[in-house]
């Protein structure tokens, strides 16, 4: 994906992969409570691999990591 937002979407996989790990979880276990495959949810958290995701993804992240979706969007 060739984007202007390309950093602010490796901040953004870098933060889920943070909380993930925070909170004990695998990424499959993680995919599994958000319905996503595990491969989505590796790209997104791949720092070399530039991948969005759909506001309902993010928010059904933020649940699964009980945290505020604000908490991955914010610098």
């Amino acid at each position: 994906m060739n984007t202007r937002h390309e950093q602010e979407f490796i901040k953004f996989g870098l933060k889920v992969a943070y909380y993930r790990k925070l909170r004990g979880l695998t990424q499959e276990a993680l995919a599994d409570m958000v319905g996503i495959s595990w491969s989505h949810l590796a790209k997104v958290e791949g720092p070399s691999c530039i991948y969005g995701v759909s506001m309902d993804t993010l928010f059904s992240i933020a649940e699964a990591l009980e945290i505020p979706a604000s908490k991955l969007l914010e610098d």
